[in-house]
């Protein structure tokens, strides 16, 4: 994909994460890496708000610059997606989210997401968690971060948020969406009070597969949302 088409997904994205009301006032931050050994990389701006975001708007950045450079980089976001981009080159896209269930999931004592549903199910034995949290992902606590994920894609950060890896704006917005629907699910049914009906790890292992398999389904959610910001909110492609 070329970089125009690049910042265009990118932005769909953002402004679609708002429309959904994931967002946190102008806070949190997707980045997508623009160069081969993905060091470098485009990223929402400081204080745009991501209903607004035009893909001439996102901000090109290095990852080896540790520190922020500038009034229009927020100085944790470039200390995270900068320490992911430089220590993870298959993190090609990076999006990091404080959105309501998720978080919520993340401060729970046991955040661990059982498989109730095809949607918890397609995260079965798939999320890294990480319960070391120490304050604002800056400096060395970006650099841990960074070490949380191992070979997996989805990172619930305890007393913190969600963050999610991969090869594309499509696969890691699919990823983030369907995550904050299975915890919506999820804490939903916590709160009932009743007895779970959880799934055999096989069936849930089979369920997550099967997602996994599924053809073309990111790059067609993707697809779908731009046709919608196509129509209505043609502006975020300038």
């Amino acid at each position: 994909m070329n970089t125009v088409e690049a910042r265009r997904d990118l932005a769909a994205a953002l402004r679609y994460t708002a429309r959904l009301g994931l967002h946190e006032g102008i806070a949190n931050h997707y980045s997508l890496a623009v160069s081969d050994d993905g060091r470098r990389f485009l990223m929402n701006p400081y204080g745009r708000h991501w209903s607004l975001m035009r893909a001439s708007d996102l901000l090109e950045l290095d990852a080896d610059v540790e520190t922020a450079t500038g009034g229009d980089v927020d100085p944790t976001a470039m200390a995270i997606h900068g320490a992911l981009h430089r220590n993870i080159p298959r993190a090609r896209c990076v999006m990091h989210l404080h959105s309501r269930y998720a978080t919520a999931l993340a401060s729970l004592k046991d955040p661990v997401m059982k498989p109730i549903d095809q949607n918890t199910m397609r995260f079965f034995n798939r999320v890294a968690i990480d319960d070391g949290f120490d304050g604002m992902g800056l400096g060395v606590e970006a650099e841990r971060l960074a070490t949380c994920l191992g070979n997996r894609s989805i990172l619930l950060m305890g007393q913190h948020g969600i963050l999610v890896v991969g090869a594309s704006v499509a696969q890691c917005f699919d990823d983030i969406y369907y995550f904050e629907r299975a915890a919506e699910t999820y804490i939903t049914a916590l709160s009932t009070g009743a007895d779970l009906n959880v799934a055999t790890d096989a069936v849930a292992e089979k369920t997550a597969r099967q997602w996994e398999e599924y053809p073309g389904f990111a790059d067609k959610h993707l697809a779908a949302i731009r046709d919608i910001l196509d129509f209505q909110e043609p502006e975020y492609r300038a």
